[in-house]
């Protein structure tokens, strides 16, 4: 069984097709906390270090055999924890994948608190890889906003106009840092390939489940870097 834990309820669903579409018969369990991410905005994530060591502690309890923090902004904090099984944030996969594709990366993020974590992710992830990386990062000022407001149509279509916003001249590749702006890839009318986190991550979190271990080949659990490109 693959635990989940989230800072939103809308990541839910969105797993669960992607589970039924890819992994059939994989078993999820979703832990939903909405205060963890409201905390790491307001004092840090390392503030949340101890509550998300209880849902860890909780989802081993129930018989997890991986967790997939989806959260970006809490992810290393997540990924840092002592749980007893591998614990991998959703957007480890897709750095690995950004960084393989070209050392031009823009990362997009509707959430402040999210770009410093997820921009130190992809850094690391260029260090393990012995790749030069350039890196930028882009908040999609007023996406958040629409999107705690339960406009998604607006977020969404906000985050597809900064993706459009960037032009080949300027990167090799677009990431869009949080889980929740992944539907934007397809509507975004871009030459750039553009990179969200769902799928890989979920792929990465399937593979440890069942193997009970992350998967050695890679950071990217097996997935090949293409995957999840627009």
């Amino acid at each position: 069984m693959l635990a989940l834990l989230h800072t939103s309820p809308v990541h839910v669903p969105v797993f669960d097709a992607l589970r039924d579409a890819a992994h059939p018969g994989l078993e999820l369990r979703h832990h939903v906390h909405a205060e963890l991410l409201e905390r790491a905005r307001r004092e840090g994530p390392g503030a949340v270090t101890e509550a998300v060591g209880d849902v860890l502690r909780r989802a081993l309890a129930q018989g997890a055999r991986a967790v997939l923090c989806t959260c970006s902004t809490i992810g290393a904090v997540a990924e840092s924890a002592a749980a007893g099984v591998p614990v991998l944030r959703v957007d480890r996969p897709m750095a690995a994948a950004a960084v393989a594709a070209g050392p031009r990366v823009v990362v997009l993020a509707a959430l402040r608190s999210t770009l410093a974590p997820t921009a130190a992710l992809v850094e690391e992830e260029a260090r393990r890889a012995g790749r030069p990386l350039l890196l930028r990062t882009r908040l999609v000022e007023g996406a958040w906003d629409r999107f705690e407001a339960g406009d998604t149509e607006g977020y969404l279509r906000l985050v597809a106009e900064a993706a459009e916003a960037v032009t080949a001249d300027d990167t090799d590749v677009i990431v869009l840092a949080q889980a929740s702006m992944a539907p934007a890839r397809e509507v975004a009318r871009t030459p750039v390939p553009v990179l969200d986190s769902p799928a890989l991550g979920l792929a990465a979190g399937a593979a440890a489940a069942r193997l009970g271990h992350l998967d050695p080949a890679g950071s990217c659990g097996g997935v090949s870097a293409e995957a999840g490109v627009g």
